[in-house]
């Protein structure tokens, strides 16, 4: 898994309580090629049971939950891919309440549910004025997202952003809260801030002194804690699209989501390059893609 918490990353990185829509759509025609792109891309493991899944029978778990939670690498187009197969799959086989997007923030919001219901019209116009019109943040590549965001966008559930704003991480970085909760306090969980350390270090090469490495802790604690917060909030079955270790079972929101409702967690899905040591105390299912290169330029 690959996420950038260095801070340049996480700045670009609720609102409107939108009402659940929509009865359940039909497959489009377009969606047979990605079907069969899909059928052919890695293999899906069933971690609980070590049981090897085809992408049918992977779809039908995941709508039989309330909330479910996809990490994935985000320089990994076949990732996005994925997604874009399940988010069609899923409304197809029952009405999806809501799709919450970690690359969408509060302030992008209103231009989402103004330009959504244009979308659903079918009006014929590109993709790339789609992202002009959402104010669609250059860190998060268009390239790799906007067949992702077209599908979310012109579907008849609502989308909801499920980050925090620049101005409110600028604020966080500084302030440095501390979260209540048993299972996601850094205070209280030694074993979760020694992850999150880790992998701070190591996306700095260990180049990063004690003050920093507090900041960078507490934002991606609060970020992970605003992710909870929507997609329990959200109109059910809802589906969060973040990076993996925002997804992980054992240290990002799920953890939040049994703070805060005592709950069991939600279900995730982890989309993985082949090779990968994803284990059932991260995620209920691995998606194994085959290795590619990371795209330029990505977060």
């Amino acid at each position: 898994m690959k996420l950038s918490l260095s801070l340049a990353a996480i700045l670009p990185a609720c609102a409107l309580a939108l009402g659940a829509c929509s009865s359940v759509a039909p497959v489009a025609p377009a969606a047979t090629a990605l079907t069969q792109e899909v059928r052919q891309t890695g293999e899906i493991v069933d971690l609980r049971s070590g049981q090897r899944l085809n992408p049918e029978q992977l779809l039908a778990r995941l709508a039989a939950a309330p909330r479910v939670i996809v990490g994935e690498e985000h320089d990994q187009l076949s990732h996005h891919r994925i997604q874009q197969w399940l988010l069609a799959q899923l409304q197809g086989q029952r009405a999806q309440g809501a799709v919450l997007l970690e690359m969408l923030n509060p302030d992008q919001q209103a231009k989402v549910d103004e330009v959504k219901p244009w979308l659903q019209s079918d009006p014929v116009v590109r993709s790339e004025h789609v992202a002009k019109l959402l104010a669609w943040q250059p860190s998060w590549k268009w390239e790799l997202y906007g067949d992702l965001v077209m599908e979310a966008m012109r579907a008849p559930y609502p989308v909801w952003s499920a980050n925090l704003d620049r101005s409110e991480i600028k604020q966080l970085f500084a302030a440095q809260p501390t979260l209540q909760g048993k299972h996601s306090n850094l205070a209280n969980e030694a074993k979760v801030r020694a992850q999150q350390e880790r992998i701070i270090r190591e996306m700095h090469d260990n180049q990063i002194d004690a003050p920093r490495l507090a900041a960078m802790l507490s934002v991606q604690q609060q970020r992970d804690r605003r992710m909870a917060e929507r997609l329990l909030a959200a109109p059910a079955p809802a589906l969060l699209i973040a990076g993996g270790y925002h997804a992980a079972k054992d240290m990002g929101v799920p953890l939040h989501v049994q703070d805060l409702t005592g709950s069991a967690p939600p279900m995730v899905l982890m989309l993985a390059q082949r090779g990968a040591s994803i284990t059932a105390q991260q995620a209920d299912f691995v998606w194994f893609t085959p290795v590619a290169p990371a795209a330029a330029g990505t977060q």
